[in-house]
């Protein structure tokens, strides 16, 4: 048996505090854990993303997982994704044990599995967001990189770091960016900010405490704010040999 870390956790909760407003906890203002400057390096990137009208991410991510043995191994992977807001979304998905196309055209939802060939289609609602959250709750099932489009808002984490520190530059593929580093009960995390007019995240580490092998998740972010698409980048055109199936409700595909 393996012990993965529960992304679907950890993500929501240090991902959404990263661009949900930092509200001031009593005694946190003067905390020396806690350093000013950090706090605000992670609200300037917030209120940024939150004016980002069309994007396209591509993120290089690793993740440990711990064997019954106490061994950790890691499990790589690759997501690109492309989003205008409101309503359109595709994202897809390969890693070492998956591959997923992510299609949202602001009418219908569609889910392929391209190594086995099925897919499913559902009607959506009107935006991202809602889209997110009627997966979530009907489906118990999320859309990738899902914070980048909740920052901010009802869902986000109100969880506040315990320690904020800004480690100093530093520079990810190139691009210089500032190092901070986070604690919150039960996770240490890392990000990399990308430095000038354009606060993008770059790279995320985040550690769990509470598994004594403390397995990591790694994304490195590469980031394209003028992306060239048209409406058929966020349509289905199922392959001739493609078998429909149905979402099950309440339980992840």
């Amino acid at each position: 048996m393996r012990r993965s870390i529960p992304l679907s956790i950890v993500l929501a909760t240090a991902l959404a505090t990263v661009a949900a407003p930092i509200r001031a906890q009593p005694g946190a203002a003067t905390s020396p854990d806690v350093e000013p400057e950090a706090i605000a390096a992670l609200e300037r990137m917030g209120n940024y993303l939150r004016t980002l009208k069309s994007f396209r991410i591509t993120t290089q991510t690793s993740t440990d997982e711990v064997l019954d043995n106490g061994m950790k191994v890691t499990f790589s992977g690759v997501t690109d994704l492309l989003a205008q807001a409101p309503n359109h979304l595709r994202a897809d998905v390969t890693s070492d044990r998956q591959q997923r196309l992510y299609l949202y055209d602001g009418k219908a939802f569609t889910l392929f599995a391209r190594r086995v060939n099925y897919y499913a289609t559902v009607p959506a609602p009107p935006t991202i967001g809602e889209l997110a959250d009627r997966l979530e709750d009907k489906y118990g099932m999320e859309i990738p990189l899902v914070d980048l489009f909740r920052w901010g808002g009802p869902r986000a984490s109100t969880a506040q770091p315990t320690v904020a520190t800004d480690i100093g530059p530093s520079a990810v593929d190139g691009t210089t960016c500032e190092h901070y580093a986070f604690r919150q009960p039960g996770l240490d995390w890392q990000i990399w900010i990308q430095l000038g007019d354009h606060p993008l995240p770059r790279k995320l580490v985040i550690t769990t405490l509470t598994d004594e092998a403390r397995p990591q998740h790694t994304s490195v972010y590469s980031w394209d704010l003028a992306p060239s698409f048209d409406d058929g980048a966020f349509t289905f055109d199922p392959p001739p040999d493609a078998h429909q199936i149905v979402f099950a409700e309440g339980a992840r595909p």
